[in-house]
């Protein structure tokens, strides 16, 4: 009897213990109903804990056979304890977290494990919400790295920016592990789409403006690291603006084992185009679709993740016509005022389509090494049609620079046409391994190999001339084909040792090897940071290492259309040092972060810039440095939200090798000519001022006001094709306000609704961008008078323009 009796009872205990716990489960938000991502959930004196997933939302197991204290905590966020009485298994328990101002809420502080940015040179998170909320001329997500210290970017329209005195060519950005890449034959910043990085997509930012690791590839400026989310549950949104809209889809299996994202975009630049202050009929349409995919493959549920595989996939197609018709400028002194006027005859035509897809599988063979295997491949094609003429006539105002001033005196007549025929393929297939061996709690070993096949075929039909005093002068000619097929190969170790609790050194090299031009590189680099033992708030980094970037297709190519096969890398030595303090003001914390840098660069391929387009010389002509401080602070400025303000102090300068200048005797004889030495490079640009301010009411935190100020001094000028003069001018500084005001409207019940579909959230914002009206010059152009004396004619950008958005959350 016993015996039968103690079979049952084995077979009931289960039940009995099942009959004693629930599962509960809930959403963690903030007060604007946004979702706490890796909120910890638990029950009070005991180890039982979860996290919240990208959604905000968990499951937690709870006993029922004793009261039982619910708690969440999260960084920067009170904590929240809940009494649980008499709960059902399908009743939600929600919380809304308050934050909490003795804390630093949107500071990174992770783990030493983890290696935080406290260990990092040169490295800025930032929390992809943010970006969504930013004003600027078309939601670009790039936009909010022109506040951080040591970049820049003059051109609102533009999703292109400069490090530290680099180009934008000299960026690398990769999501998921993927290299993306830009448009080859783009010449203005109004034929720009979209920028690839989808902000409604991404999870985790990581930015690095100098010294950053070998694991990083071959550029000499700065890393833009992105992440996608790997949603767990059905989420969606559908954003509307003046300047297009967007729609954003995400979801997972009901085993979690598979999860998407998909994410389309339209953006019309009509409306902005229209506060140019060239006249005519713009249509500017971008369109893209991204989309990725990740799927568990891990047989065994108990080791979920092992084996994962991403699939991310892009198709991107823009298409830009315009046909100008007039054009005024006013310029000039208040004592010679002079206005120009142009009437055009023709159109431009802009097309590309990019498709770009990618592969990462990724296995864990034991608890302490992971590999990675990478397959992206790309494909651009790309057509430019011009066919432009252009009659100007140049006067003198008779009441100085006004817009009611009549011309008094005609100084120049003329005109120019400008026709091209250019059509661009570029296919890059690339294969890469990367690897992670944890040796020990403090030692972890990185390395990998890459290899990128590269097929480009270029046909380039363009020329131009212009008639001008009486007489026609040609101003350029090309006409080529170019094919490029080339095969590089890329390798790196890089090993990063904890000596202690605060001082966190990594070092390793990195090599690469170019069949075209037979070059191998060989470039080591070092990081090293300390954490003050007497005081915690105080750490302090430095880094030093060679940073070769192998040419591209752009540099290979001069203004006559040519490929220079015997072009090789240029070199940068990046040398840091900087440090972060942690601190309180007004009892809320902030973070100042200070950078002092310098690069030594050798083998320089000089270029100049013609609105967005780099003009290369295809040679390793120059040499130049760049030097400079980088300040920022951020923190709660208004308690719960996160705001910063950055300084970029900046001098960059070259010595290209036969830039020779004559020298005239007073009697203008000329008896000789010298070399310019060191002059200003194009991005020489003094001072950089970013802010990003974020406030609300003080009762009411759904209605914001979100700033977005930048200002940066004047860059060098000069008239083309003229090495006397190169860089020689000062131009004027870029000054721009957008400001946006918001507010969020929470649906009531969303949080118990069962139906995926419903609506959550509306976001509505009203935005003016250019606050002031500043007058920002992105080029210039090139006109003689009579006299045979030519003029600088500023090309100016957008003025002041309203938008109103809306995001829809469900």
């Amino acid at each position: 009897m016993l015996k039968y009796l103690s079979v049952w009872l084995f077979i009931l205990l289960p039940f009995g213990i099942s009959a004693q716990q629930l599962t509960i489960s809930g959403t963690v938000l903030t007060p604007v109903r946004e979702p706490l991502e890796l909120a910890t959930v638990g029950i009070k004196g005991t180890t039982t804990a979860t996290q919240t997933d990208a959604s905000g939302k968990y499951k937690l197991t709870v006993p029922t056979t004793r009261t039982v204290v619910l708690q969440v905590r999260y960084l920067g966020y009170k904590d929240q304890e809940r009494l649980l009485e008499s709960i059902t298994q399908n009743q939600p328990i929600d919380f809304i977290l308050e934050p909490d101002p003795r804390q630093l809420g949107t500071v990174d502080v992770e783990g030493r494990k983890d290696l935080s940015s406290r260990d990092q040179v040169s490295v800025t998170k930032l929390d992809p919400r943010q970006t969504k909320s930013l004003p600027s001329a078309f939601g670009d997500f790039n936009k909010i790295l022109v506040t951080l210290p040591g970049v820049s970017s003059n051109n609102e329209l533009s999703s292109t920016y400069s490090v530290r005195g680099g180009n934008y060519d000299e960026n690398l950005v990769y999501v998921n592990g993927i290299e993306v890449y830009r448009p080859f034959l783009i010449t203005a910043a109004q034929q720009e789409g979209l920028s690839f990085v989808n902000p409604d997509l991404v999870s985790n930012i990581e930015f690095s403006s100098g010294g950053w690791q070998p694991k990083y590839g071959d550029k000499l400026s700065s890393v833009l690291d992105i992440k996608y989310k790997q949603p767990k549950t059905f989420a969606a949104s559908v954003t509307g603006s003046l300047t297009g809209g967007a729609l954003n889809l995400e979801s997972a299996s009901k085993n979690k084992r598979i999860s998407y994202l998909l994410g389309v975009r339209h953006k019309n630049g009509q409306y902005l185009l229209q506060g140019l202050p060239q006249d005519g009929d713009y249509q500017p349409i971008f369109s893209d679709a991204q989309a990725f995919v990740s799927i568990d493959l891990s047989k065994d549920t108990l080791q979920r993740g092992r084996t994962t595989l991403g699939i991310l996939a892009n198709y991107a197609q823009n298409n830009y016509l315009v046909e100008p018709t007039s054009q005024t400028t006013t310029f000039g002194t208040q004592q010679t005022p002079l206005r120009l006027f142009v009437g055009f005859d023709g159109r431009e035509l802009m097309e590309y389509k990019t498709v770009q897809s990618g592969l990462n599988l990724s296995h864990q063979f034991t608890r302490n090494f992971v590999s990675e295997l990478i397959l992206s491949v790309v494909q651009s094609r790309e057509r430019e049609f011009r066919d432009l003429e252009a009659g100007y006539r140049l006067c003198e105002l008779e009441n100085g620079l006004t817009t009611s001033a009549e011309c008094q005196q005609i100084r120049g007549i003329g005109s120019q046409y400008d026709n091209a025929r250019n059509t661009l393929l570029a296919r890059i297939l690339t294969l890469e391994n990367r690897n992670s061996l944890q040796l020990s709690a403090r030692s972890q070993l990185q390395f990998g190999l890459k290899t990128s096949s590269e097929s480009i075929e270029d046909q380039l039909a363009e020329y131009g001339f212009t008639d001008s005093a009486d007489f026609v002068t040609p101003a350029y000619f090309l006409n080529s084909s170019l094919n490029l097929n080339s095969v590089r190969f890329n390798g790196y170790v890089q090993h990063t040792y904890q000596l202690d609790s605060l001082k966190t050194l990594t070092y390793g090299v990195r090599m690469s090897y170019w069949d075209f031009n037979r070059e191998f590189t060989f470039t080591p680099r070092v990081q090293y940071s300390f954490i003050t033992r007497r005081n915690p708030d105080l750490s302090f980094k430095a880094a030093i290492g060679l940073y070769y970037q192998p040419p591209f297709y752009r540099e290979l190519r001069n203004q006559q259309g040519e490929l220079n096969k015997e072009l090789k890398a240029q070199r940068s030595l990046h040398a840091i040092v900087g440090s972060d303090y942690l601190f309180t003001a007004w009892s809320r914390p902030f973070k100042l972060t200070s950078e002092v840098y310098y690069k030594h660069l050798t083998n320089v391929i000089p270029y100049d810039i013609d609105n967005v387009r780099l003009r290369y010389n295809a040679l390793n002509n120059a040499k130049a440095y760049a030097a400079g401080l980088d300040l920022r602070v951020n923190g709660e400025f208004i308690p719960g939200t996160e705001s910063w303000l950055s300084l970029g102090i900046l001098t960059t300068k070259e010595n290209v090798q036969g830039d020779s200048v004559s020298i005239y005797t007073s009697g203008q004889q000329l008896v000789g000519k010298k070399e310019q030495g060191y002059i200003r490079r194009p991005s020489d640009q003094l001072l950089n001022i970013g802010v990003f301010f974020e406030d609300h009411l003080p009762n009411n935190p759904t209605i914001r006001m979100n700033l977005n100020l930048v200002y940066g001094s004047g860059l060098p000028f000069g008239p083309p094709r003229n090495p006397e003069y190169r860089n020689a001018f000062d131009g004027k500084s870029y000054k721009r306000v957008d400001i946006g005001f918001s507010k969020l409207l929470v649906i009531e019940g969303d949080l118990e609704s069962k139906n995926k579909a419903s609506l959550k959230s509306l976001w509505i914002g009203l935005e003016v961008l250019n606050l002031i009206d500043a007058q920002n010059r992105v080029s210039y152009s090139y006109v003689e008078d009579f006299n045979g004396v030519t003029y600088a004619v500023p090309n100016y950008l957008t003025g002041r323009r309203l938008n109103v958005r809306f995001i829809a959350r469900f």
